[in-house]
């Protein structure tokens, strides 16, 4: 699952603003925006570099399946959950 939305939400952008920077319609952005379609690593990386994030920070944390691990998606960091004993 991509964050571009709500990144670009924290960065105070436009749909429009951001398709006019990364080169691509409104309407293809807008597909991207809202996850109709999947960018390409090129594209997602342009879309990184318009919002000035790494890329990283476009995805939302993810636990690993069958696993106590989460990735910090701003950092890259991955971070052990442990249980109680």
């Amino acid at each position: 699952m991509l964050r571009i939305k709500e990144v670009l939400k924290e960065k105070g952008k436009t749909i429009q603003l951001l398709s006019d920077e990364v080169g691509i319609t409104y309407a293809n952005m807008n597909n991207i925006v809202n996850e109709k379609s999947t960018p390409s690593l090129p594209t997602l990386q342009k879309i990184a570099e318009a919002l000035q994030v790494p890329i990283v920070e476009l995805f939302e944390p993810q636990v690993m399946p069958d696993s106590n691990v989460i990735m910090c998606p701003k950092c890259g960091t991955r971070l052990e959950i442990k249980e109680k004993e």
